[in-house]
């Protein structure tokens, strides 16, 4: 498929419209999932580490899969790939109302609606990524803003309808909003050439497949002239059809002529059809070689290297506030009363601001975007060292907004990736460094839900997620240095409006 220049523009904001919509309606009640954390805690009776993991699997499992994700994309589409999401996300809130146990909830809620969060995520950035160039940085921060409104939102909305309507009325009501996103997924028209003719085929291509799908050694010399004919009679059919019969009844005297047992013909066709296989495997393991030895060659650079670790250690400790923080402050005796909103919400509406601004920051080019994505990973580690000296809702509101902001950096972490292995290599790379965040999501909220089963207390789990997000943005900015690229390149210089961290795509 041979893709346009990105317009910048035109229907690309209609895509960068409908992507934010969508991320809405599908992250919106994974994120808000700390209001229905409490509400499991009291339903099922289980430990705080155990119930955890509903919450960190439905936000997790999806970056997990992101390589699945990203093939999926590759193979049928944004579209098409956007509006089975739909399905999945819609399906899992509904299931998740019957769940008798945590276990059905492991399942419903946390493999079923993540994997749906995870196909559309790759979707939306994928094709955001085809329609931007120039003003990537914006677009990918508006849409990234649609989870920070959904969680804005879905936290007090979630609330309410718990009170209206019980905990398996408010999964239900969710779950059919949730089928919006079918709408959406349906507007994600793809960016390709239209009226733009294919490219012509070289002389290998335009010969028939029977010519080399068995082209074998150890064939005879009768299956081989049999072989051909076949070939030479299907092309010529398909180009002249009035010589066509004119041929067959050649050939058909010609075969007439020859006395060919059942056995032979049987055991040609077997033969032909063991050929076929072997070349397809052949094609399919030539296919996962290249897609391995691509995998070997993001990993040889450093910078990609530590971005996959920071990328981990970031989720590992940064994303347990988004989920724990009710909980955090239901622990620290903080009164009821004085709560003018829930945490999670002031965590949302953060996010959207953090999202924006970085993400307009990330389109200037005196903007290094790799260093403003260090920077942030710096912050957020001293903002998680100080939750445990935070006991009134005061101070509790003013870190939550403070990492609310600064979890705005996943706005401009696809064009960090982007920067660093090249726009053709984004799909390849992306699912990568999802996976290694999904895995952090998955156990960041259960490893500080076990923390606190075994200590009685939230303070010993923040100082390790602290310590988490501060060793990855150490690491990344180690790998970032200058002088690396000038050891690398013995003193020759790199052209002009460059990062000293873009890796040239092979």
């Amino acid at each position: 498929m041979v893709f346009r220049k990105p317009p910048d523009g035109g229907w690309g904001w209609v895509i960068v419209l409908v992507s934010f919509f969508a991320q809405f309606l599908c992250y919106g009640s994974p994120l808000a999932v700390g209001v229905l954390y409490l509400e499991w805690l009291d339903a099922f009776g289980e430990g705080k580490g155990k119930t955890a993991w509903v919450g960190s699997l439905a936000n997790g499992i999806g970056l997990l899969a992101s390589p699945v994700c990203s093939i999926c994309v590759s193979s049928f589409g944004a579209r098409p790939v956007a509006i089975f999401s739909g399905f999945m996300v819609a399906g899992g809130l509904m299931m998740s109302s019957f769940a008798p146990n945590i276990y059905f909830l492991y399942v419903s809620y946390g493999i079923v609606v993540g994997l749906g969060c995870g196909l559309l995520y790759t979707a939306t950035v994928t094709i955001t990524c085809q329609y931007f160039d120039k003003h990537r940085g914006l677009a990918l921060g508006l849409i990234s803003t649609g989870s920070s409104v959904g969680l804005f939102i879905y936290a007090p909305l979630q609330r309410e309808l718990i009170e209206l309507y019980g905990l398996d009325g408010c999964l239900l009501i969710v779950g059919a909003l949730s089928l919006n996103i079918l709408a959406c997924g349906s507007l994600m028209r793809p960016l390709e050439s239209s009226g733009s003719p294919p490219p012509e085929k070289t002389c290998a291509d335009k010969v028939p497949d029977q010519y080399f799908v068995y082209h074998e050694k150890g064939k005879t010399v009768e299956e081989n002239i049999s072989i051909l004919e076949k070939g030479y009679t299907d092309e010529k059919c398909v180009n002249n059809m009035p010589d066509c019969k004119q041929d067959n009844i050649l050939n058909k005297n010609v075969l007439s002529s020859i006395t060919v047992n059942e056995k032979d013909t049987y055991r040609k066709k077997v033969v032909e059809q063991t050929n076929f296989c072997k070349q397809l495997a052949k094609r399919k393991w030539q296919l996962y070689l290249t897609y391995w030895k691509e995998t070997v060659v993001l990993f040889k650079n450093k910078v990609f290297s530590a971005l996959f670790v920071a990328i981990l250690l970031f989720d590992i400790g940064g994303f347990p506030p988004s989920l724990l923080m009710e909980d955090v402050a239901r622990s620290a005796n903080v009164n009821e009363d004085d709560y003018y909103m829930p945490l999670i919400s002031i965590i949302g509406i953060m996010t959207t601001v953090g999202k924006l601004i970085l993400g307009i920051l990330a389109d200037f080019k005196w903007v290094n975007t790799l260093y403003l994505y260090v920077t942030t990973l710096l912050m957020t580690g001293v903002a998680l060292f100080a939750i445990p000296f935070a006991k009134s809702y005061l101070t509790l509101a003013v870190l939550s907004g403070i990492l609310g902001f600064l979890t705005g950096n996943w706005s401009i972490f696809p064009y960090v990736t982007t920067k660093t292995v090249g726009i053709e290599k984004l799909t390849h790379a992306y699912g990568i460094l999802m996976f290694f965040a999904g895995l952090g999501n998955s156990l960041g909220p259960p490893i500080v839900g076990w923390f606190y089963d075994w200590t009685q207390e939230y303070d010993t789990a923040f100082y390790f997620s602290g310590f988490c997000v501060l060793l990855g943005g150490f690491l990344l900015l180690l790998a970032a240095l200058p002088c690396w690229n000038a050891c690398a390149s013995q003193g020759s210089k790199l052209p002009p409006n460059t990062y000293s961290y873009k890796v040239a795509s092979s």
